[in-house]
């Protein structure tokens, strides 16, 4: 494999006797800017990767570091489904847009798509306006508008941050999580409707942790509690869960509601 052969595959340079399948997918690198394109036809220069040898070695480590990446994802996301922490293990407040640990301070929460962002700074009265903001090294706020980088930002010089969240994109990300919810009575086993009559949401412990359990109506909720009735000591049924500390638990009691809704119950509809 030749130099301009590797440009090619790398974006840096397009071959008109060798069009790309439109059906290819682009690769992410054809992003780069022109510095970056500049810096890696140097280090290919520099390599003389006539066989291309390197570049599939390369290419190979990268595969691995992105499968390494991939499987600590999934653990992290299987401890957050199971209402723990990812970092210290302890109980973790789960909301509907965000999930946030006491012991530890780890959290992870969702900042709106069409609402700003404000960097409220300390010797600065206006604040700096943007559509995101990322924590970025060593110690800096990268603020972005359309795309482009609009401030760099020294973290210390940060009052505060604030995000404006709309009551109508609100309403809507409520309805796109509704929509892609299938909830199943604990019962009857049918799908249940957050927004009828008779709909409730129970977290019942008959074992060291707890659980959270749905259900259509009240004729299916009362048959539930006949036949698995609570420990006496716990009385689960009509106990606040945060007056109590009798098992693990993986829910907050914020009463019924879509905020109540465990992210483990968030399902794809299958398609008909």
């Amino acid at each position: 494999m030749n130099i301009d052969r590797i440009k090619e595959l790398l974006g840096l340079e397009r071959d008109p006797d060798h069009p790309s399948d439109e059906n290819e997918k682009t690769p992410d690198i054809v992003l780069l800017h022109d510095e970056q394109k500049e810096e890696m036809e140097r280090a290919i220069s520099v390599l003389d990767d006539d066989e291309g040898t390197v570049e599939k070695k390369a290419q190979q480590e990268a595969e691995r570091t992105i499968q390494t990446a991939a499987q600590e994802t999934l653990k992290r996301l299987h401890i957050v489904q199971l209402g723990r922490c990812p970092t210290c293990g302890s109980h973790l407040h789960r909301h509907l847009f965000a999930s946030i640990c006491d012991a530890c301070g780890w959290y992870d929460y969702e900042a709106p798509r069409r609402g700003p962002v404000r960097i409220h700074l300390r010797q600065r009265p206006e604040p700096i306006e943007g559509e995101r903001c990322y924590l970025v090294k060593p110690n800096a706020l990268v603020v972005v508008k359309n795309d482009v980088v609009v401030a760099w930002v020294n973290r210390d010089a940060v009052a505060w941050i604030e995000y404006g969240w709309t009551a109508e994109e609100i309403d809507m990300r409520h309805r796109q999580i509704l929509d892609r919810i299938t909830l199943l009575c604990g019962w009857c086993n049918k799908e249940c409707d957050p927004d009828q009559d008779g709909f409730h949401v129970v977290q019942v412990a008959f074992g060291s942790t707890q659980e959270r359990y749905t259900f259509c109506s009240d004729a299916c909720y009362e048959a539930f509690r006949k036949m698995y009735p609570a420990r006496v000591d716990r009385d689960c049924y009509e106990r606040n869960c945060s007056e109590c500390n009798l098992c693990i638990k993986r829910y907050d009691d914020d009463g019924e509601g879509l905020r109540l809704l465990a992210k483990d119950y968030l399902r794809l509809r299958k398609k008909a």
